[in-house]
């Protein structure tokens, strides 16, 4: 198939546009602002593919869609492009409404008039796949999981402008017949991780010796799924997903985050220990919390793995591993990157 990938210079749409360039004989076009946290390196491992082309383009400019869409004529749209860093939401909420919210319904309407002019078995067959977060769920308490069911509670400026787009999505599903998909997946981690986010900035701190932050008293829970396999669900759910369905991903790993820090540190001391041999964890240190910070998301993976069949290949420890030893081996990729865009505290409100 001819597959539309949106935000795939991003870390899960570049895992995507990886995976189906090097496991299935599916071309892919890779649609693409290129904004700070999107980088073509993520996907020079499979650029060479004669199945493999690219397109910068902003998803909120209708007239850059329109022209991708009727030149590639993909049979699926795969749609990842946003903004997605919780903190920077709550410093800006304005480009988070504008890419996730406005940019959603650009793609939606473009890719409705591109679908209408399909003839009828091409129609039928066509999906537009939605990719969204468990952050619009909300926050929860020590037990319980989040199902497809689970009413919408979003408490941040992203998780609000992600539950908006996925609104739409759904929208223009009953109203116009699209046919549509939508993802909720839990936290993500792996290669080509833009180095702001929990896992990728611990390590990068970690080998500078500078303090590891971690918010409050680091008790909140998240569910932790390894990319690789995030990517193998997407495909499941848009080759194979009941049209109109939900499918919550997730990776049967919950993990409080000063956990998820200490591990870092674990690896760490046994793959490149420190000069004086002191442990990574020493360098941990509490910072003032997140406002609003969510406390538990943990995601029922149950209806994927019943109908589509899919289950998460890797554990948090084997997943790990692999990030941490992938970090260690290409500091030529993040190293520019921390050093162009170095990190500062953002959302603090």
């Amino acid at each position: 198939m001819r597959i539309l990938v949106t935000g795939g210079a991003g870390f899960i749409g570049s895992a995507l546009v990886r995976h189906l360039i090097e496991q299935t004989d599916h071309e892919v076009l890779n649609f693409d602002k290129l904004t700070y946290a999107g980088t073509l390196s993520a996907v020079a491992p499979v650029a060479g593919s004669d199945r493999y082309r690219f397109v910068q383009g902003d998803i909120c400019d209708a007239g850059a869609v329109r022209a991708a869409l009727a030149d590639f004529r993909p049979q699926v749209v795969t749609h990842l492009a946003a903004e997605s860093h919780v903190d920077r939401s709550i410093d800006g909420p304005g480009a988070f409404v504008q890419t996730n919210v406005v940019g959603t319904f650009v793609m939606l309407s473009e890719v409705r008039g591109y679908w209408q002019g399909l003839a009828d078995d091409a129609k039928a067959a066509f999906r537009f796949h939605h990719i969204s977060t468990d952050e619009v769920y909300g926050s929860l308490g020590d037990t319980g999981l989040f199902t497809e069911d689970t009413p919408y509670d979003p408490r941040s400026p992203y998780s609000a402008s992600k539950a908006g787009s996925d609104h739409l999505v759904s929208a223009w599903g009953h109203t116009y017949g699209l046919p549509v998909l939508i993802t909720n997946c839990s936290n993500n981690y792996g290669p080509y991780h833009f180095p702001e986010k929990l896992i990728p900035l611990m390590i990068v701190k970690a080998l500078a010796g500078e303090p590891l932050p971690v918010y409050g008293a680091g008790d909140q829970v998240r569910d932790w799924l390894f990319v690789e396999d995030h990517v193998r669900a997407l495909q499941a759910v848009f080759e194979r997903g009941a049209v109109g369905r939900t499918y919550n991903v997730g990776g049967h790993n919950e993990k409080r985050n000063i956990e998820v820090v200490r591990t870092v540190c674990a690896i760490l001391d046994r793959l490149r220990p420190r000069a004086d041999g002191q442990p990574y964890a020493e360098q941990i240190t509490s910072v003032a919390d997140r406002p609003g910070h969510d406390k538990r998301y943990a995601i029922d993976a149950t209806r994927i793995g019943d109908e589509l069949g899919w289950t998460p290949a890797e554990t948090f420890e084997t997943g790990m591993e692999k990030t941490v030893r992938w970090y260690l081996d290409n500091e030529a990729w993040w190293r520019p990157l921390v050093a162009a865009k170095a990190a500062e505290r953002r959302g603090i409100a």
